[in-house]
């Protein structure tokens, strides 16, 4: 038995996650900014917590691990789920949206990676799982500064993971596609500002513009597909959720490397002659 705590609990995948941990039978600590959204998950089970945790609070990411450590003696597995989505052209961005996005999806991960760590690495064992999006591969219009918080993530993920490795501590990014969660609806946010010359671009985007598809990805399958990683001996350091996020990444990866082809004399070019 081990334990797992996991930000964004109340909906989608986070949930979906808590239910499933739940039902293998381990320790969960379900968070939420709102507890009561989580409350049930708690009702007569010891072997679940539910906490309030808003990332962006240092004080309750301390609360929510201490609470953790008491109650089961430590955190075996970090699931940084929590977040939402924001929609603008990257001149539209409004500053202090910007700064709340970076402040709950990358900062926020960082504090919680920094309170269970001293407790991993004392035990030399436990799993950190990032999530990030295919918005980070794939940088759509309209999703710049979600693209780029998530890249962000992202990149600090792959250098986490080449310092915990030696000390038994598994690290893996997550890059969902489209899941039928709530991330388009209540989950999804946007600028105030809109300027009219990135009506055909950005504006395509916009909350009242969209007509959404019926998502692909069914989020109990992606909850059994982390749990599988998780327990793998050989944990993957990135792990894409749904069809449309792998077939999206195989032609970009392609689309990339084509043109790096193309510009490789340039590239070399500038190396001081032998």
């Amino acid at each position: 038995m081990t334990t797992w705590l996991i930000t964004g609990c109340s909906t989608g995948i986070g949930r979906a996650l808590a239910e499933a941990v739940i039902g293998a039978g381990h320790n969960v600590v379900a968070t939420a900014r709102d507890r009561e959204k989580v409350a049930d998950l708690a009702e007569g089970n010891d072997r679940v917590l539910a906490v309030a945790l808003d990332v962006t609070d240092q004080a309750q990411v301390r609360s929510a691990v201490a609470e953790a450590e008491k109650t089961f003696g430590g955190v075996d597995v970090l699931i940084n789920n929590a977040g939402y989505g924001y929609r603008a052209a990257v001149e539209e961005g409004d500053e202090a949206d910007i700064r709340l996005l970076f402040d709950t999806h990358f900062f926020g991960s960082v504090a919680m990676i920094k309170a269970v760590l001293p407790g991993m690495r004392a035990r030399r064992s436990g799993a950190i799982v990032n999530f990030s999006s295919i918005a980070a591969t794939y940088t759509p219009v309209g999703s710049g500064y979600y693209a780029a918080v998530k890249a962000a993530i992202e990149g600090m993920t792959g250098s986490l993971r080449g310092e915990l490795e030696p000390l038994g501590i598994s690290v893996t990014v997550v890059e969902p596609g489209g899941f039928a969660t709530d991330f388009a609806g209540r989950s999804l946010t946007q600028s105030r500002t809109v300027i009219a010359d990135y009506a055909a671009t950005a504006g395509t985007r916009r909350i009242e513009t969209v007509v959404n598809s019926p998502a692909k990805g069914d989020p109990a399958r992606a909850a059994q597909a982390i749990i599988r990683a998780v327990e793998a001996e050989d944990t993957p350091a990135f792990l894409l959720l749904g069809s449309d996020a792998f077939e999206a990444y195989q032609k970009i990866v392609k689309a990339r490397l084509d043109s790096t082809s193309k510009w490789e004399a340039f590239s070399r070019s500038t190396d001081f002659d032998a």
